[in-house]
């Protein structure tokens, strides 16, 4: 089956790019936007974007400096084309993204509440997103995958490979191609897994098969929110009971904290920054990519929490599922912040202001995001 190789242009040598690090595996979809608030049939416009939990979290590890791959299926449709070809622009390998030419790429519709007064406007700060992926290309990822050339030197040599609970709700195939992967141990090779938990997804499925998804990871990532919708309890330490296996399980309790709970019974609690919300969608992905990264690079458990959040924080202050970190200077400056000036931190779409940045004209690091890697690639 065809793949979308990145092309390189005959008789110019091809560029040497870093081995890849981190491998996200799963659905990502065409995402119309609508130009105005209100109900769908009011809408006159949508804009062609595109998104996925698992190939966000590949271009925000990209991002900040962890060479990602994200190993996926598209249709042999336009959508599909710039889908793969928005991912790669992000520097994300997807040279083991396959080609389907029978089922089509992913949909879904973003509908924005507002104050239209119309019967079906579901109101200010309210939004619904409507899926049509049914039968899609990624449904059909299997543990065939396994067996691909391009997708085995990627898992080969992944020092992370990140799923999701999205994959398992999307048919038997993708659910046995997770614990597939999950049962494919390997030594100096990290499994993370976020629950991502998705109502909707699950409707005609049995939930019941996460929990031992779940506890076959190594990081395990879940909202307070979503884990009291999916198991009845949004409780760390229930949490923790529940999921016995994992190194580490982390639980985001929105915008209030995160806390890390180990293995041995110790617990790193953080709390999330001040931050002036543009738009939430990509949030979660941000967060789970910054604590990754932080956590390949071998940064301290506190200092992966905060990287978190401050991914977090930088996308909910920009349109869209990606957004950019500030210089490396001031993310140094801000992991190492004291708890008293970290919680004094506020982030909005102007830029940082914090005790430990110093205010602008006074030869400090620019608080603003910038293009260049956040932790350095290697």
């Amino acid at each position: 089956m065809p793949r979308q190789d990145q092309a390189v242009s005959s008789g110019t040598p091809p560029r040497r790019t870093p081995a890849v690090e981190a491998v996200c595996v799963g659905e990502s979809m065409a995402v119309l936007l609508p130009d105005r608030t209100g109900p769908l049939e009011s809408v006159e416009n949508f804009h062609l974007s595109v998104g996925g939990a698992e190939s966000n979290v590949a271009g925000a590890l990209a991002a900040l400096g962890v060479p990602s791959a994200w190993i996926s299926r598209v249709g042999d449709d336009g959508f599909g084309r710039r889908l793969t070809g928005e991912v790669a622009a992000r520097g994300v390998d997807v040279s083991a993204v396959a080609v389907d030419p029978h089922r089509p790429t992913g949909l879904y519709l973003k509908e924005v509440g507002g104050s239209t007064g119309r019967r079906h406007d579901l109101g200010p700060g309210r939004s619904r997103l409507h899926y049509h992926r049914r039968g899609s290309a990624a449904s059909a990822l299997s543990p065939a995958v396994l067996d691909d050339p391009a997708a085995a030197r990627l898992l080969a040599g992944a020092r992370l490979l990140h799923l999701s609970g999205i994959t398992a709700a999307l048919s038997d195939d993708c659910l046995e191609l997770l614990r597939a992967l999950l049962a494919d141990r390997r030594p100096g090779r990290l499994v993370s897994f976020d629950l991502n938990w998705r109502p909707a997804l699950w409707r005609e499925r049995d939930p019941a098969v996460l929990p031992p998804l779940l506890d076959a990871a190594d990081v395990l990532l879940l909202g307070s929110d979503e884990a009291e919708a999916a198991f009845g309890t949004g409780d760390p330490d229930a949490l923790r009971r529940l999921f016995p296996s994992p190194a580490t399980v982390v639980v985001k309790d929105a915008a209030r904290m995160v806390t890390a709970l180990h293995r041995d019974g110790t617990a790193v609690t953080e709390p999330a920054l001040a931050v002036e919300v543009v738009e939430a969608t990509g949030a979660g992905d941000a967060f789970a990519a910054g604590y990754l990264a932080a956590t390949v690079r071998g940064l301290d458990q506190r200092s992966r929490l905060r990287l978190g959040h401050l991914s977090a924080a930088c996308a909910l202050t920009a349109h869209g599922d990606q957004a950019e970190l500030p210089p490396e200077p001031v993310v140094t400056a801000l992991l190492t912040a004291s708890p008293g000036d970290w919680a004094a931190t506020r982030v909005s779409a102007d830029g940082i202001v914090s005790p430990v940045l110093p205010v602008a004209g006074g030869g400090a690091p620019d608080p603003r995001p910038a293009a260049s890697p956040a932790l350095g690639a290697r």
